[in-house]
């Protein structure tokens, strides 16, 4: 299920100056129509991709440090106002279930819900407190135990709190989810994730956002070169002569 088909930039050309558009990707974002219902978003740190899926999960709704649209709270602002010039197209059905969910502001949004909530509602709904446990259990529990279907998730680098055991779980259950009527837009440097079958993979280039095949991303082909040739690698970035 598609929620939101299309994002526009309603700020024309010329006035896109300030940041975050001397970021060349986000310059040249005109139009972007979502068509599968796993989109993956990949770049370079500092491409822009954490800054256009912020944007979108704030003017769907949801808090820009994450959580549901239902959780109201505020620390630091830090997120662009881009979400100011994005106009959101969506389908008929409206999504039943929503949650922004991102690693590097993942605490703020565990005390908020630890603090707001009684042990039931912890139990219910994230299978306990959520600073009782490691950053990456608990991010892993919110996965697993509160995103419940016929939802909107948008995710901002998961695999930043999460090891390569999870990454799987974390695979199956957006099967799961896909299955029960959800659309999933996720910002990742992850081989796993993008792995995923049936999801579009967009990179953030200085021309726009570019479709590309699993085996061209840089995720991909950097990953299995490594694999292939560490002893190598590992010595050469290291200055020594290799083995």
């Amino acid at each position: 299920m598609i929620y939101i088909n299309k994002i526009t930039n309603k700020r024309s050309i010329e006035d896109r100056k300030e940041y975050p558009y001397n970021i060349p990707s986000i310059r040249n974002l005109d139009t972007f129509e979502f068509k599968s219902n796993v989109t993956f978003i990949v770049g370079e740190n500092g491409s822009g991709k954490s800054t256009f899926v912020e944007a979108i999960a704030v003017c769907a709704g949801f808090n820009p440090e994450g959580g549901s649209t239902y959780l109201n709270y505020h620390t630091y602002d830090t997120h662009s106002r881009l979400f100011n010039d994005f106009k959101l197209t969506r389908n008929g059905r409206r999504n039943k279930d929503g949650y922004f969910l991102r690693a590097e502001s993942f605490y703020n949004v565990a005390s908020e819900i630890d603090r707001i909530s009684d042990r039931s509602q912890l139990d219910r709904n994230y299978g306990g407190a959520l600073h009782e446990r490691s950053h990456g259990e608990s991010f892993l529990s919110v996965i697993l135990n509160r995103l419940s279907g016929n939802g909107l998730y948008i995710f901002d680098e998961p695999e930043s709190a999460l090891s390569v055991a999870s990454l799987f779980k974390l695979i199956i259950k957006i099967n799961e989810l896909e299955k029960q009527n959800s659309q999933f837009i996720i910002a990742t440097h992850s081989p796993i994730l993008l792995a995923y079958p049936g999801a579009e993979i967009y990179a953030m280039t200085e021309q726009g956002l570019r479709l590309m095949k699993y085996e061209d991303t840089e995720q991909y082909i950097l990953t299995k070169y490594f694999i292939s040739n560490y002893t190598q690698i590992i010595n050469e970035l290291l200055n020594n002569d290799p083995l």
